[in-house]
C-alpha cells in the first residue's frame, strides 16, 4: 500500500507547466532534466507518487517525493542537478591572479637565469611565493584559461596579439580574427 503524502505538490502556474511540459517534449533536453519534469507533470495531473515515478523510470516514489520537496522550497530550478557535486576547485580566484600576476613580472636574470618565462620557471617562482603545491599542468591549464598560448620564442603571450617593432618603436598588434580562429 502507498505510504501517505507528507508534502503534496504546490499548484503549478500556467507558465511552470507549460515549461515542463516543453520540457518533456525537447529531446535536446538533458535526460534527467526530463525524467524529473516527467515525473512532475504526473503528480500535477493527480497521479500518486510511485505511478508518477514509474511513468518517469523512476525505481520508488521515494525519488519523487524528494523531488517535489525541492520543487515546492526552490521552484522549477530543482530540475537541474544539485550544485555541489564533483571535485572543488583546488585554487581560488586570487591564486590563479596570483599566477597571471607573476606570469607579468620579469624574469629575474639573476636569480632565475633566464629573460623568458617557461612554464618550469614560472613554476619554481611560484612555489617560491606562496603556492608550495602548484604544479606544471595547474600553471599551463591557467594561461590557456586566461588567453595565453605558448609561442616558439619561449614567451606566453596573449592569442591574437603580437608585438612589433616599428620606426616610433614596440607596438602591440591585434589580430581581430583571433577568437574565429581559435574556434
Amino acid at each position: 500500500m502507498a505510504r501517505p503524502i507528507r508534502e503534496p505538490l504546490r499548484e503549478l502556474t500556467d507558465t511552470e507547466r507549460a515549461h515542463l511540459q516543453a520540457t518533456v517534449r525537447a529531446t535536446s533536453e538533458r535526460a534527467d532534466v526530463r525524467q524529473r519534469a516527467m515525473a512532475l507533470l504526473a503528480v500535477a495531473e493527480g497521479q500518486s507518487y510511485e505511478v508518477a515515478a514509474r511513468r518517469a523510470g523512476f525505481a520508488y516514489g521515494t525519488a519523487v517525493s524528494r523531488l517535489i520537496r525541492r520543487v515546492n522550497q526552490r521552484g522549477l530550478a530543482a530540475l537541474e542537478t544539485a550544485p555541489g557535486r564533483g571535485r572543488k576547485p583546488t585554487y581560488s580566484a586570487a591564486e590563479r591572479q596570483q599566477i597571471l600576476d607573476t606570469l607579468h613580472e620579469s624574469p629575474d636574470r639573476a636569480t632565475d637565469q633566464s629573460a623568458t618565462w617557461s612554464v618550469t620557471l614560472l613554476q619554481r617562482r611560484l612555489r617560491a611565493n606562496g603556492l608550495p603545491q602548484v604544479s606544471r599542468d595547474t600553471v599551463h591549464r591557467t594561461l590557456q584559461r586566461a588567453g595565453y598560448s605558448w609561442q616558439r620564442t619561449r614567451t606566453w603571450c596573449p592569442t591574437g596579439t603580437a608585438r612589433r617593432q616599428r620606426k616610433a618603436g614596440v607596438v602591440t598588434v591585434v589580430d581581430p580574427e583571433a577568437e574565429r580562429k581559435k574556434g
